[in-house]
C-alpha cells in the first residue's frame, strides 16, 4: 500500500489536486497498476479531499479504467453501429472461439480479457479493437485468428 500512496501522491504533485485532475491521476494509476484497486481510490478521494463515492463514480463511469483485476491482455472491441454493421458479431465469435471465453469474462491464469467498448474512434476503419494500447483496424475473422494466435504463442 506504501508504493500505491506514493505513486498517487507523486501523481497529485504532477496534476495538482484539484477535482478537475481527477481523471490524469486516476490514469496514471490505472497505467501503472492496470486496474484501480478500491485501496487507491480511497488514497485518491483522501489525496484530493473528494468523497470516495465520487472516485469510484468516475472511475466505473469510463470503461478504460478497470476497478477489478482483469487479463495481463484487454481485448476491447469497439460496440459502435459501425463495426456492428462492418462484422463485429462474427470477429466476436472468433475472438470467444479461441479464447474459449464469452464477452465480459477472463481466461483462467488472467492472460485475456474480452471486452466490448463504446466508440474507441476509428469507425472510418472498422471493425476495430484494441489490446491494451494496441490498435487494429479493418479487422477480417482470418485477421483476428493471426493477432490472437500471435499473442497466445509470443506474448507470455
Amino acid at each position: 500500500m506504501a508504493e500505491v500512496k506514493e505513486l498517487i501522491k507523486g501523481l497529485a504533485d504532477k496534476y495538482g489536486r484539484e477535482r478537475k485532475n481527477l481523471i490524469p491521476i486516476l490514469q496514471g494509476i490505472h497505467l501503472e497498476h492496470n486496474f484501480l484497486s478500491k485501496e487507491a481510490m480511497l488514497e485518491v478521494a483522501t489525496e484530493l479531499d473528494i468523497a470516495s463515492a465520487e472516485v469510484y463514480g468516475v472511475a466505473s463511469f469510463y470503461s478504460f479504467l478497470d476497478t477489478e483485476v482483469d487479463g495481463k491482455y484487454k481485448i476491447r472491441v469497439c460496440k459502435s453501429i459501425t463495426c456492428d454493421m462492418k462484422g463485429k458479431g462474427e470477429l466476436i465469435k472468433t475472438m470467444e472461439d479461441m479464447l474459449k471465453i464469452k464477452v465480459g469474462e477472463t481466461t483462467e491464469g488472467k492472460r485475456f480479457s474480452l471486452l466490448e467498448t463504446n466508440c474507441i474512434g476509428l469507425c472510418d476503419k472498422g471493425p476495430a479493437m484494441l489490446i491494451n494500447e494496441e490498435y487494429y483496424t479493418e479487422l477480417t475473422p482470418a485477421k483476428v485468428r493471426k493477432i490472437l494466435g500471435e499473442y497466445i504463442r509470443n506474448k507470455y
